[in-house]
């Protein structure tokens, strides 16, 4: 069946032909036959990437059937889930087993494997991305074979981790995951003079700690979470939910861009005004309700992984920048920090990162400011997220990710004919 699909931006499109496995023996069979006809196949879950990772060149695999846990041991907190388990779906059924995930970024709306295939990391100083996270994984390679990938196989377990897509389609997942814990999410306004110079401290102060500068301001927002007993119920009125993070942070904020397209000069003083109307709030709830967040107004972004010590000379850059240029851009930028790795392409590797990311409304104006960001990030070795818009190469990307030569002889081995390939993936990781 042929259909036309986008990713969750808009970014990219496409009309390929869709299969919707109900098994993963019905995937392995679909792959064995792309393979045997010379077709193309890409897995998709969510489309929640900004980038054509996903993009299909002949044959799409949606993962929307193979979803759900498929065991679990509280004991030792190993779970096993199906790739295309969204994580929102995923947080409800830990919750009720009495575990969660280690750690989140804010948004909810991806797939298990989409994921951690891409290197999505949340934010906190001891704590590494989610890939890091995974014990085990099964993994359908090019000519159907159906293998369990793990510490017994180093060289591929490394690979497949954040596996981009590229060495075959996961179809399971196992995830060490921790007892449920409850978190005291403290967010407030300060100033970026204020914040900066502290930036460090701030970081390994809080178990998650990260803050949003307001451009064409010096006005940041901040984020702690931190451990609270179990028996702490402290929780955000509903009425201030639905005003904050539905009506103010969606509803309005939406129809606010919509309007600030067509008069792209107010952008930045309306920025002065949202960031001025924000207030302190503090409450206590499960983990995955303090991480995860609505996100229904549509953007562009751009985020890279930079050395811990870089941050403040990014971000100064980056203010500067903005100052000078006045662009018209409405969305507020993210820095977080994550934990270093072991896994070759993840933006972690061997490196403790601060991860600063730009975004802007999906009808703004935006490839002179990302292009600018990405100069800014490039004198400081800045490792671009795989499922976030940049425009590097694999030459210059083999110099920022010491183990790209290792991940692609693991390719060579495993999909030498290129089963699945598409033109983002030939760009980033060669032909």
């Amino acid at each position: 069946m042929s259909a036309t699909w986008s990713n969750w931006a808009g970014t990219v499109t496409a009309s390929p032909e869709v299969l919707r496995p109900r098994t993963p023996e019905a995937l392995a069979e679909a792959v064995r036959d792309a393979g045997r006809w010379g077709r193309r196949v890409r897995p998709v879950g969510s489309g929640h990437s900004f980038t054509a990772i996903a993009e299909p060149a002949d044959l799409q695999l949606s993962l929307e059937h193979l979803s759900g846990v498929l065991a679990a041991d509280r004991a030792t907190g190993r779970v096993r889930v199906l790739a295309g388990t969204p994580l929102r779906v995923l947080n409800q059924a830990l919750d009720l087993l009495g575990l969660a995930m280690p750690n989140l970024g804010d948004i909810d709306a991806q797939t298990v494997s989409g994921a951690t295939s891409t290197g999505t990391h949340g934010t906190g100083a001891a704590l590494p991305g989610l890939s890091a996270g995974i014990v085990g994984l099964r993994l359908v390679t090019a000519d159907g074979e159906d293998r369990w990938v793990d510490e017994r196989d180093p060289a591929l377990f490394a690979a497949a981790r954040v596996g981009l897509g590229a060495l075959g389609v996961i179809t399971e997942i196992e995830l060490a995951c921790v007892p449920a814990y409850r978190l005291r999410a403290l967010e407030r306004p300060d100033s970026l003079d204020a914040v900066l110079p502290r930036v460090q401290e701030l970081f390994d102060a809080h178990r998650h700690f990260e803050l949003y500068w307001f451009p064409g301001t010096r006005r940041v927002q901040t984020k702690a979470n931190d451990l609270v007993g179990d028996d702490v119920h402290e929780p955000l009125a509903e009425w201030r939910r639905r005003l904050d993070d539905e009506f103010l942070s969606n509803t309005l904020f939406g129809a606010a861009n919509a309007v600030l397209t067509r008069a792209p000069r107010a952008v930045l003083p309306f920025n002065g005004i949202a960031a001025r109307a924000l207030t302190t709030r503090s409450y206590t709830a499960a983990s995955h309700e303090v991480f995860c967040a609505p996100r229904t107004v549509r953007f562009v972004e751009c985020e890279y992984a930079v050395p811990r010590e870089s941050v403040a000379d990014v971000l100064t850059d980056l203010v500067a920048w903005v100052e000078r240029r006045r662009e018209p851009i409405s969305f507020p930028v993210e820095v977080r920090v994550a934990a270093p790795d072991d896994l070759w392409l993840s933006t972690g590797y061997e490196r403790a990162n601060a991860y600063i990311a730009v975004h802007q409304y999906r009808r703004g104006a935006f490839r002179e400011y990302f292009a600018a960001f990405e100069e800014i990030v490039a004198a400081h070795d800045g490792r671009p997220h795989w499922g976030k818009m940049h425009a590097l190469g694999v030459e210059e990307l083999s110099r920022l990710y010491p183990r790209l030569d290792d991940f692609r002889d693991v390719r060579d081995r495993l999909d030498p004919d290129r089963v699945f390939a598409n033109d983002y993936l030939t760009r980033i990781l060669g032909a």
